[in-house]
């Protein structure tokens, strides 16, 4: 298969996703980059690199339906808000929520169900030094998430000091990550540096149901 017979996404609302044919793996693959989150029913890989953000892979294990998504939470030092920090931290984390809840949501809503959703994470590494806990708040944050909605954790590799590069096949639960040494540093950087700016004076929208 070509870049020209790449077809459509399986789920509906995922056009604006670049996919390409990965010849490593002989699949289409779906990268995201930071606030994207893609969900599948095909064979397909889903792929990113990740900072200071967290992805979190999730799918129904029994039809093998699933997705990947890329977050981070706003920061709540530099957020323009007019209330006491517990209320920075609470919008915050709805933030989260809104990144956790949309994938979990467009899953369930397209066949999978909760009780069968199983879980892996990545991210949260320290690679700006001048957000020194924003990888932490968001480790902290996707695991307290985890635990209170009673999702079912199989794996996790979170912290440290390096960008890493995931690869996600939903349709097995399979997934490959590899920290990243030596390169490409400044560039993940500069890119959740943006990505924090475009985030932190956008409104959050109201709290998504769960099916």
């Amino acid at each position: 298969m070509d870049q020209s017979q790449i077809t459509k996404p399986s789920i509906r609302g995922f056009e604006h996703v670049a996919r390409y044919m990965d010849h490593d793996h002989g699949i289409v693959a779906a990268k995201i980059l930071p606030g994207e989150y893609y969900v599948t029913a095909e064979n397909e890989m889903i792929t990113t690199v990740l900072g200071s953000c967290i992805s979190a892979c999730v799918r129904d294990k029994e039809i093998g339906l699933g997705g990947m998504n890329h977050f981070m939470l706003p920061d709540t030092n530099k957020m323009k808000m007019q209330q006491g920090s517990n209320a920075l931290i609470g919008n915050a984390n709805r933030y989260g929520n809104f990144a956790m809840e949309h994938l979990i949501n467009t899953i369930l809503s397209n066949g999978g169900k909760r009780k069968n959703l199983e879980v892996k994470v990545f991210g949260g590494g320290k690679i700006i030094p001048t957000l020194s806990d924003v990888g932490e708040r968001n480790i902290e944050f996707v695991m307290e998430y985890i635990d209170q909605e009673g999702l079912l954790l199989l794996s996790k590799d979170l912290g440290d000091i390096y960008p890493r590069k995931v690869i996600y096949f939903p349709q097995t639960g399979k997934v490959g990550m590899k920290k990243i040494q030596d390169l490409h540093h400044d560039a993940i950087a500069q890119r959740e540096r943006q990505y924090l700016t475009n985030i932190k004076d956008l409104p959050i929208e109201g709290d998504v149901e769960l099916f």
